[in-house]
């Protein structure tokens, strides 16, 4: 390669192909045209003297060349996030304003805990936090407009850090006089095949659960609906039962209004997710809000 300094876009646009497949998703990726991109990653071979893609219709895969330069090239990126980001808000002395998105279930039961004890530790950041399905979090840090997120999903999204901070329970619910009442060894295959009360497509938990029993994902639901608290009502109302989160139905099982329907072999268990975007390494008020989460998430207790 020549002396010069690194062209940090062609290295983003590069990492990009690499992490999506193909030049047009890479493309797309950092909102450029892809004859646009071709053009780049020409010139960034040019530069390094030799072929760092190898293109076929199924899409591109770096050479061995490329992996190396990708691995220096990630590290670079990050470096200049974090220096950028050193420059945007490392000096500020005014109090600092952190966006957070989190997932419903995470938003509803687990959040406003967080930020009280992140308010003990921190008093001068300002936390806005966003409730949003997991699909809908996960879009919006990778946009940037949310510097943290917390999600349920078991899919890791491409393109993000993660770092898991607990762990959660789906269970089965019903109304009390539903047929599965009283019922401790429900199969999972009996279970796939009911027609349940489900969430919105995109919500952590419908993902969750249909990844861990994946059969239920042919059934068509009873009911879909938009959040957990009218899942809830509907269960109740006898609509038929459902999956959700033991945080999630707590109050209504203690409360009477919903029944827990014991399941056979292992719990339906799921992680509890923390993604962001930029260095890999959080700081400030973001990292801090990370380490209560992993101390205080359920199954950290």
């Amino acid at each position: 390669m020549t002396s010069s300094l690194p062209n940090l876009p062609a290295l983003a646009l590069f990492v990009a192909v690499i992490d999506e497949g193909g030049l047009g998703a890479g493309a797309r990726r950092q909102g450029m045209a892809q004859p646009n991109a071709s053009r780049m990653i020409a010139r960034l071979e040019a530069q390094a003297g030799q072929a760092l893609l190898e293109r076929s219709p199924r899409g591109a895969r770096p050479t061995s060349a490329g992996l190396v330069l990708a691995a220096h090239a990630r590290e670079l990126l990050e470096a200049a996030a974090a220096f950028t980001d050193w420059i945007e808000h490392g000096t500020e002395e005014e109090a600092a304003l952190l966006e957070i998105g989190a997932s419903m279930t995470v938003a509803e039961h687990l959040v406003p805990a967080w930020l009280t004890a992140l308010r003990s530790v921190a008093p001068a950041v300002r936390v806005t936090p966003h409730v949003l399905n997991s699909t809908g979090v996960v879009s919006q840090v990778r946009e940037g407009t949310l510097r943290l997120g917390f999600i349920e999903t078991p899919h890791l999204p491409a393109g993000l850090h993660a770092l898991t901070v607990g762990e959660d329970e789906l269970v089965v619910v019903v109304a009390p006089g539903h047929p599965w009442a009283g019922r401790t060894d429900l199969s999972r295959d009996e279970l796939a095949a009911t027609p349940l009360v489900v969430r919105e497509g995109g919500s952590g938990t419908r993902e969750a659960f249909e990844q861990l029993v994946p059969a239920a994902a042919a059934t068509e639901p009873v009911q879909v609906l938009g959040s957990n608290a009218a899942v809830r009502v509907a269960v109740a109302g006898g609509a038929g039962p459902a999956v959700l989160s033991r945080l999630a139905v707590r109050s209504a099982l203690s409360g009477g209004d919903l029944l827990e329907v014991g399941l056979a072999g292992e719990p339906l268990r799921r992680p509890l997710t923390a993604v962001w975007g930029g260095p890999r390494r959080l700081s400030g008020a973001a990292a801090e809000l990370v380490a209560l989460a992993r101390r205080d998430a359920p199954a950290n207790r």
